[in-house]
Formats: structure tokens, C-alpha cells, sequence
């Protein structure tokens, strides 16, 4: 979606305007863990976590709907929505990692010290915790599996726009650097996350049509 200037700042506007979903218990319980690791001031140390984070629930719906269409190949209608569930997987996925990279070049542009939490160590510990979350309400509810997404990315989509209103001076940096151009071709930092921010919209709302909740899309 290739939106102008003043359609990015309308949509963070819009973004914000919008009170967040009255989250289930479980996303209350995440959000508050995430906010003891990292303070709860939105940072890009922060935004870079839940990046890293991200990813992970669209790899595991790939994974399990690929053994999903093997045992089903004889049921064309099961293998078409399996198959469409993978195929917004991939994007899904190489979108968030986009995202982390844009992130890591606005860090190494500003010569920000990465936060101790992104060290190896702390990173793989809280990668592997959320593998098996996601592996485990998968298996449980895939359905559910898509509402906690779509509580996550409506999470993000609030801390993209928050962000940009917390850091006002972005609106005169210029975007010079071509791997960020090559995500999104904007004049200024603070219309990059904003992208970002209706990136997650989109991965907000997909989630929740797959959950069967089509009233939340926003």
C-alpha cells in the first residue's frame, strides 16, 4: 500500500484516536512481562524485541499448515485455505524481519547502544519461551492462536504510533540510507514507522478475519 505523506500522518492520527482492544488476559500478562524486561517507555531497543519476536507465530502457522496440507491433500478446500494461510505467512514474516532491519539502521544512524536485553543470550531465552507459546495455542485453539496475534499486532501498531508522536524531530530527518528506501520510499523518518505502523494494521486485521472475529478489523 503506497500512501502519501499526509495519508501516513492521517493514519497515525487515526491509529491513535482509536482506544487499544480490551485484551484478553494473556496478552495483559505478556505486555506487562514485556514492560518488566524492557520499562515501559516505547524505545528502539523495544520496537527491535518485539520485531525479533514477531515472526515467530507466522513461521510456526507455516509449519504446522504445511503438515496441514500433507495429511489433507485429498481435500482441495482444506489444501486452498491451508495454502492461503501459508502464503500470508511468508509475507507476514518477511515484513516483521523488514521491519527489525529498518529498526537496526535507525539505531546505527543515530549511534544508539542496542539495550543489554538484546544481548545473544537474553534474546534466544525469550525467542525460544515465545516459540513454545506460540506452539502450544496453536495446537490448543488456532483460532485463538490468531485473536493473541492480532492483540500483538494491535499492541505494535499503538507503540508505531506513539513513537512517532514521542520523537517529533524525526519529521525533519531525511531518509538517505537504500535499505530503508527500498522498504518504504518516504522523505522522513517519522513517515518510515508510521509505515510500519499501518504494516501491523494490516497483520492486525488479518488476524482477526482468520480468528472469526471480522467485528475487531479496523
Amino acid at each position: 500500500m503506497e500512501l502519501q505523506k499526509k495519508d501516513l500522518r492521517a493514519e497515525q492520527m487515526a491509529t491513535l484516536s482509536r482506544p487499544r482492544l480490551k485484551y484478553s488476559f494473556a496478552a495483559h500478562f505478556f505486555f506487562f512481562s514485556m514492560d518488566l524486561v524492557t520499562g515501559k517507555r516505547n524505545t528502539l531497543s523495544k520496537a527491535m524485541l518485539l520485531e525479533i519476536l514477531a515472526s515467530i507465530p507466522y513461521r510456526e502457522w507455516e509449519i504446522r499448515k504445511y503438515g496441514k496440507i500433507t495429511r489433507s491433500f485429498r481435500n482441495l478446500e482444506k489444501v486452498a485455505y491451508a495454502e492461503g494461510v501459508i502464503d500470508w505467512s511468508r509475507h507476514a514474516q518477511d515484513n516483521e524481519f523488514d521491519h527489525l532491519q529498518v529498526i537496526n539502521e535507525k539505531m546505527k544512524e543515530d549511534g544508539l547502544k542496542e539495550a543489554w536485553y538484546l544481548k545473544p543470550i537474553f534474546t534466544t531465552f525469550f525467542v525460544l519461551t515465545y516459540v513454545i507459546i506460540a506452539k502450544l495455542i496453536a495446537r490448543i485453539n488456532i483460532k485463538g492462536a490468531f485473536h493473541f496475534n492480532g492483540e500483538f499486532e494491535d499492541h505494535a501498531e499503538h507503540v508505531y504510533a506513539g513513537m512517532v508522536n514521542d520523537n517529533p524531530e524525526w519529521e525533519n530527518q531525511k531518509v538517505d540510507n537504500p535499505l530503508v528506501k527500498r522498504y518504504a520510499d518516504v522523505e522522513n523518518w517519522a513517515d518510515v514507522f508510521r509505515r510500519i505502523g499501518l504494516d501491523e494494521r494490516e497483520h492486525r486485521n488479518e488476524s482477526f478475519t482468520l480468528s472469526g472475529n471480522s467485528d475487531l478489523v479496523a
